[in-house]
């Protein structure tokens, strides 16, 4: 079964070993619980790994979070490429540059004043580019915007125009972190939003702070950080959550995206009672829109009353009641713009994974042909559809592939 997010954590056999017999359980008897073989117990137990929702079966069967089963570990042993990093060259050396007793090594160049307005359009530009998956056009501008940016920021010693620099570059770091934790840099943007976040509070913008604490969210759970990833969500929407007699659009889509992101933490680190509480606020958000919609193309997209719904739909995923999840799907709207253009492509993972859980093999490869056909770059980064259609080809064995399942294992470089 596909995990329904990416995670670079690595749980430690001796941990779970020791969880297992704390219960006083066998291997066999935890894999039982767990629905699981008991080879895959063994398996972890010696110090191999699985994909995340494996542990959150895990974590069910002994009563823990899911987060209790991950602890620090080691340096790699395996040598990783490092094509990656030199692809990413011009934008670490933008947002993470040695530094010197004198704060970051700069070229001494001659920089003429600033002009904001300018770069704003230019980061306008590039979160359009975003949105529309043109990531190599991201990646060729952003670098540059990035040294523009803290190039203003050192042009003002203070006044309004230090702190619209500040909060600039709070938004193009934003976007820096998005985009990195897309490609899997995760270090990177964490650097990233951190500024993002220092940047926005010193400016006492919470709107900014909210969107880089979303962003942050996002990453934290690609990494496994489960505890922290709530913490950080919860506890800045605490901060910003608005009367709502008064908001904004904006400062409800803000306020509910942080929700959504403590929702769906807590229920990835088996807290499925906190789970519904934070989505229940959520909720509140959504009702406060109408029918109307919140959005924020360079941050946090879009949020309405269908966002708290897909979420508690991705909740029951990970609850393992696919079942459920196909129902409650199938109340709900064609998730397109008014363009015909999908977008929450993310329910549609989670539908494809509903369906090959089920053995529903052509279903689960119909959804995925169909966000290949529209959205193929953005669907490249997401391991969740790799690993979703890898588990059909299981399902498929002995039985010939249809065309469309053949163009989708060429996409995924599957054998």
């Amino acid at each position: 079964m596909p995990v329904p997010n990416d995670t670079e954590s690595t749980p430690s056999g001796d941990r779970l070993k020791e969880i297992r017999l704390t219960r006083g359980l066998t291997q066999e008897r935890l894999a039982e619980r767990a629905g699981l073989s008991p080879g895959v117990v063994k398996k972890l137990e010696r110090g191999g790994i699985a994909r995340l929702d494996t542990y959150h079966a895990l974590a069910r069967a002994l009563g823990v979070r899911t987060s209790t089963l991950f602890e620090p570990s080691g340096p790699h042993s395996t040598t990783r490429g490092d094509d990656d990093n030199i692809d990413l060259m011009p934008l670490r050396q933008a947002i993470a540059p040695p530094v010197t007793f004198s704060g970051r090594l700069t070229v001494d160049t001659v920089v003429p004043e600033p002009d904001l307005n300018q770069l704003r359009s230019v980061a306008g530009d590039i979160g359009i580019a975003y949105n529309d998956d043109n990531y190599s056009h991201v990646a060729t501008l952003l670098p540059s915007l990035v040294h523009a940016a803290h190039a203003a920021v050192d042009h003002y010693d203070d006044g309004p125009e230090r702190a619209e620099a500040r909060s600039l570059r709070s938004d193009v770091l934003q976007m820096a972190g998005r985009y990195l934790t897309q490609v899997r840099a995760y270090d990177l943007a964490h650097a990233a939003l951190r500024d993002a976040i220092e940047d926005a509070a010193a400016v006492s913008d919470m709107g900014a702070v909210a969107a880089a604490v979303y962003q942050q969210g996002w990453l934290l759970m690609r990494q496994g950080r489960l505890d922290e990833a709530e913490q950080v969500s919860v506890t800045t929407a605490d901060a910003v959550e608005p009367r709502i007699s008064r908001a904004t659009k904006q400062t409800l889509g803000a306020w509910g995206k942080l929700l959504i992101h403590g929702s769906a933490a807590a229920a990835r680190n088996n807290r499925p009672q906190e789970a519904r509480e934070i989505l229940r606020l959520g909720r509140t958000a959504g009702a406060a829109l109408g029918g109307g919609q919140a959005v924020a193309v360079s941050s946090w997209g879009r949020f309405d009353w269908r966002t708290v719904a897909f979420q508690g739909i991705e909740n029951q995923l990970v609850a393992e009641k696919p079942d459920r999840v196909l129902r409650l799907s199938a109340r709900m709207p064609t998730p397109k713009d008014k363009k015909g253009k999908l977008f929450m492509r993310r329910h549609l993972l989670d539908v494809a994974q509903a369906h090959a859980m089920l053995r529903r093999p052509d279903e689960a490869s119909a959804i995925l042909w169909s966000l290949m056909d529209q959205t193929p770059e953005w669907l490249r980064h997401q391991r969740m559809a790799e690993d979703t259609f890898h588990d059909v080809l299981g399902r498929s064995k002995g039985r010939r592939l249809t065309a469309k399942q053949r163009q989708l294992a060429a996409f995924f470089g599957a054998k």
